[in-house]
């Protein structure tokens, strides 16, 4: 699952730095933001089957690519 997580994290910051730096602050290098934000969270259903709101997370949660595939990871669990 993490390689289409960050697959599809890649396609939606059009940079493929997202799949080599894990760590990188994805806000801060100004390659993702709040739009980014939505159309991950539509993907992520639509391709995964994972639902998260909006109102279920923070920036924090989501600043860098390691961050959003442990948080889709945890969530396709529960």
């Amino acid at each position: 699952m993490k390689e289409k997580i960050l697959e599809m994290l890649a396609e939606i910051c059009e940079d493929d730095v997202v799949t080599e730096d894990l760590s990188i602050d994805l806000f801060e290098e100004g390659l993702l933001d709040s739009l980014g934000v939505a159309q991950l969270l539509m993907e992520t259903e639509d391709r995964l089957g994972v639902v998260i709101g909006l109102t279920e997370i923070e920036r924090s949660d989501i600043d860098t690519p390691e961050k959003i595939v442990s948080l889709i990871e945890r969530k396709a669990v529960s």
